[in-house]
C-alpha cells in the first residue's frame, strides 16, 4: 500500500511538472512595457516591443504564425523582455520620467505618445523595437515577417552580433547554417 501511495504521488508530480513546463512555452510571456523596464533594471536583458493595432491584419498574422512558432517562442522568452503595445492604447506609461498618454483617447486611430517615440513618428504596423540593457532603441524592424524571416533577426541581436558584425553579413552566414 505504501508503494502504490509512493507511485501515485510521484506520477502526480510529474505530471504537474509536465503540465508547468508546457504553461511556460506555449507562448511568448508578454509584459507591460512598464514591467520589462523594470526587469530589465535588476536584471539587464534586451526589450522587444512588438508595436500593433487592433485593425492590422498583418499583426494578427504574426500572431497567429510567428509568434506561436514553438522556436521562436522559447527564444523570445530566454533572451528578451517582450512587450505587446498596442500603438493605440489609452493607457498612461511612464518612461524615462516622462508621463506618455495617448493625446486624443477617444480618436479614431489616435497614437499613442510612446508608440510615437518608439517608431520614430513613423508609424507602421506591426513594427519590432529592438531595445538594448540600458532602455534605448536599437533599430525598428517593419512588417510581417514569417519565422524564417525573424529568426535570424532576433538572433542577430539576442547574440549581441549586432555589436561587431552588419546584418548584410551576418544574414549570408546565417543562412548558411
Amino acid at each position: 500500500m505504501k508503494n502504490i501511495l509512493s507511485i501515485s504521488m510521484l506520477l502526480l508530480l510529474l505530471g504537474s511538472l509536465n503540465v508547468l513546463k508546457a504553461q511556460e512555452t506555449t507562448s511568448i510571456n508578454w509584459i507591460s512595457f512598464e514591467e520589462a523596464i523594470a526587469l530589465n533594471s535588476e536584471n539587464p536583458k534586451l526589450l522587444f516591443v512588438d508595436v500593433y493595432t487592433d485593425w492590422c491584419g498583418w499583426c494578427k498574422k504574426m500572431d497567429a504564425s510567428t509568434f506561436s512558432d514553438q522556436k521562436i517562442i522559447n527564444y523570445m522568452n530566454e533572451k528578451y523582455y517582450c512587450v505587446k503595445f498596442d500603438a493605440e492604447s489609452v493607457e498612461a506609461v511612464n518612461f524615462m520620467g516622462n508621463k506618455l498618454v495617448n493625446p486624443n483617447p477617444g480618436g479614431r486611430r489616435s497614437t499613442h505618445q510612446l508608440a510615437s517615440l518608439l517608431l520614430n513618428n513613423k508609424m507602421s504596423y506591426p513594427s519590432y523595437v529592438f531595445m538594448n540593457e540600458e532602455n534605448k532603441v536599437l533599430t525598428v524592424v517593419k512588417g510581417y515577417k514569417d519565422v524564417n524571416g525573424f529568426d535570424p533577426i532576433i538572433h542577430w541581436f539576442g547574440e549581441q552580433v549586432y555589436l561587431n558584425t552588419p546584418y548584410q553579413d551576418y544574414i549570408k552566414s546565417y543562412q548558411a547554417q
